[in-house]
């Protein structure tokens, strides 16, 4: 696929959001079930988005590089797409991908920049010392600050790709992701402590007296369950946006934000039906649950 130009064969499209696609239904364990939902043209640009993000993500994780060489892969990351952009010329088949859809879907070169951005507020010098947690933000407006860059402005692409006219989907979209991103905190306490990172506030582990390394050490479930309500109780407050940007989003794209939805919301369910547990196990819907909502997402875009 060597200097494909601005034009790019139907071959090569075709090739090229075969590799989003394998990458998305590899990766998005969660996500994909919505993609399957939308005509394919749409399912492809989000299998495009979806496939750079993947790859931007991987560079910040990267164990085998040290923080400055992470940085220094994501920036050339970013510059390389630039320059595919300014010459329409790539060999990467996810940048192609992602030429077409962002052509096709009119999506500003600020929101994958700020998506790039935000896979690498993960990178950080230093960290904690052995057995010392590192609380990564301080207050829940920083914390704001993060969900927007890692959830809220793929929220904002997708809604692109979606189609919508009115305005006000843009901050329902915003709300949308700080909901999935607050989830996946909660979700991901343990996991995240084991990597010595928190992600809940500083304030907030103050305010309910939890001490950062209570939060990896097995403490009863007793003296965390205030502080893990509070913060399921902050992520339905944004769920309620998921109620307000649905009617506002293209009628065939409906269903699969929907299906999105109920898939995210559904663990945060599983979390309170749990007493907020997210120690014993990792909270996840069975594959019986993910595939009962596609079937109902199928029956919403029949009728």
């Amino acid at each position: 696929m060597n200097n494909a130009t601005l034009q790019p064969s139907q071959m090569q499209l075709t090739t090229a959001y075969s590799v989003c696609r394998h990458i998305a239904r590899s990766s998005a364990k969660n996500f994909y079930y919505g993609f399957m939902l939308l005509p394919v043209r749409k399912r492809n640009a989000l299998s495009a988005v979806y496939a750079f993000m993947r790859h931007a993500d991987d560079l910040s994780d990267d164990p085998g590089m040290t923080p400055q060489e992470r940085r220094s892969k994501l920036a050339d990351f970013i510059e390389s797409y630039h320059r595919s952009v300014e010459t329409g010329r790539t060999d990467d088949p996810v940048f192609l991908a992602l030429l077409d859809s962002q052509r096709r879907y009119s999506i500003p070169m600020e929101l994958l920049d700020q998506l790039v951005a935000g896979t690498g507020m993960d990178v950080r010098d230093g960290g904690a010392q052995p057995n010392q947690l590192l609380v990564v933000y301080p207050t829940f407006d920083d914390l704001y600050n993060y969900c927007y860059h890692v959830a809220s402005v793929v929220g904002l692409v997708c809604i692109r790709i979606f189609g919508y006219r009115d305005p006000a989907a843009e901050g329902y979209a915003e709300h949308l992701g700080i909901a999935f991103q607050l989830t996946n905190i909660l979700r991901d306490v343990k996991e995240d402590a084991a990597m010595a990172r928190i992600y809940l506030p500083q304030e907030d582990l103050e305010r309910f007296g939890v001490l950062p390394e209570e939060l990896g050490a097995g403490v009863p479930m007793e003296k965390l369950q205030p502080l893990l309500a509070f913060q399921a109780a902050r992520a339905r407050e944004f769920y309620t946006s998921a109620q307000q940007l649905l009617p506002l989003i293209d009628e065939v794209s409906q269903p699969a934000l929907w299906a999105m939805v109920e898939i995210y919301r559904g663990i945060l369910d599983r979390i309170e039906l749990k007493k907020y547990d997210v120690y014993s196990e990792r909270v996840r819907l069975s594959l019986r649950d993910k595939l009962k909502v596609l079937a109902a997402g199928f029956w919403k875009r029949l009728t």
